[in-house]
């Protein structure tokens, strides 16, 4: 009888728990995957000394969408997409058809590609078919997460994955192309995750600082990026997994150079996400409740060349929030690792909201360094002729738009 009252108790005071920790539904979401797999040879982007069209593919690439709405009404669309990066007609073409088919203002509509190096280069003039048909596939599959809402429970969460490194070596001859051990990295992998009112997870959108680089041959492959999609979606049916790229314009895969290793990064990275999401573990300690109304803004900010007569570059910085839980700032071009470390130390901390950084969003043209990695030189800092107050620029626009918020 002792035994049976000690049960009874523990059964009342786990119901009790959940039931503080669980006051109600704050959010509905949906989510939709289209395939943007080319059927048919193409050139392809990410590498300039291959002269070959692909000539197959290893996975299919996609895109997904997932919509998030809250109590208010205020939406927010992810898409993710298995891309070198999102051109500026692509993010045009989308936003307007959204505005056309839900009215989602632009600043509500995120567009992030993995910057996988085996995908098409599908701005070439040739290729408008496939473009056309790469914004209409999202359009519909925007509208099929949309409609396909429903009640959602949202939570944050982040592990740790290591193979990405630092590519910047010193040398006597300047800056190399080459793995740096000491150089800065952000390993942190974030996760947002959505369950249903069963408490049963049906959506992950997760993120690394690490160019999708380990291979570059004639063959589609969303690389690791898209194997951790992949193992992800394998492991747990039913459930949708989304990668966001974050802050790696100076980061690489390694070791690299074959799509085992390809194979081997999405697994430690689809296993980051697994500890992320504390599976196998009986109590939950580190999934952290997202409550609070979504809020959105889209700036573009000029940034300047030094080369004259040449027009300033209206870059696009982008902050999403989750009342005082969780804040994205995407970041347009290929963005340093520098940039992720600084806004997340400036802007997060205690009693603020987790910040998430992600680069290469809503726009693609060319490596954003930080203004360390632009006076050091290098690869990074010879994509363009940017003017050294690029990174405060870009940094003082982000906190205008955080603070307007808080």
């Amino acid at each position: 009888m002792h035994k049976l009252r000690i049960i009874f108790l523990a059964i009342a005071v786990s119901f009790t728990a959940r039931s503080a920790e669980n006051p109600g539904y704050l959010y509905k979401a949906g989510v939709a995957t289209a395939v943007i797999t080319p059927d048919r040879p193409m050139p392809m982007a990410g590498y300039g000394a291959r002269k070959k069209p692909a000539e197959g593919k290893d996975q299919d690439l996609y895109g997904k969408v997932l919509a998030i709405e809250d109590q208010k009404g205020n939406r927010v669309v992810f898409i993710t997409l298995d891309l070198i990066g999102v051109i500026s007609e692509l993010r045009t073409a989308v936003e307007n058809g959204l505005a056309e088919d839900h009215k989602l203002p632009a600043h509500a509509l995120v567009m992030n590609a993995s910057h996988t190096h085996c995908g098409p280069a599908y701005g070439r003039p040739e290729l408008k078919d496939y473009f056309d048909s790469i914004v209409k596939k999202l359009r519909a599959a925007t509208t099929k997460a949309i409609k396909g809402m429903q009640p959602a429970k949202l939570s944050y969460a982040h592990a740790k994955c290591a193979f990405a490194m630092n590519r910047r070596t010193p040398t006597d001859k300047g800056f190399r192309n080459h793995p740096n051990p000491n150089g800065p990295v952000d390993h942190t992998v974030p996760v947002l995750r959505v369950d249903d009112t069963e408490g049963k997870l049906f959506a992950v959108m997760f993120g690394y600082s690490c160019h999708n680089t380990s291979v570059g041959y004639l063959r589609w492959l969303g690389d690791y990026a898209g194997f951790a999609q992949q193992y992800f979606e394998e492991d747990h049916p039913g459930v949708t997994a989304m990668f966001m790229m974050n802050c790696g314009g100076d980061q690489n895969p390694y070791p690299r150079g074959t799509a085992e290793w390809a194979a081997k990064h999405g697994r430690s990275l689809a296993t980051a996400v697994e500890a992320a999401l504390e599976v196998t573990q009986r109590y939950f300690y580190h999934q952290n409740r997202l409550k609070g109304g979504i809020q959105t803004a889209l700036k573009h900010v000029n940034l300047e060349f030094t080369t004259e007569k040449r027009d300033p570059f209206p870059y696009p910085v982008q902050v999403i929030q989750f009342g005082n839980d969780l804040t994205f700032v995407t970041l347009g071009n290929e963005v340093t690792v520098d940039y992720s470390l600084r806004l997340k130390r400036e802007l997060g901390g205690e009693g603020k909201p987790v910040i998430w950084v992600a680069g290469y969003s809503n726009v693609y043209s060319g490596y954003i360094p930080s203004k360390r990695v632009l006076l050091e030189g290098g690869y990074e800092a010879r994509s363009r002729p940017w003017k050294p107050d690029l990174e405060e620029r870009i940094i003082k626009t982000a906190h205008e738009l955080f603070h307007n918020f808080n």
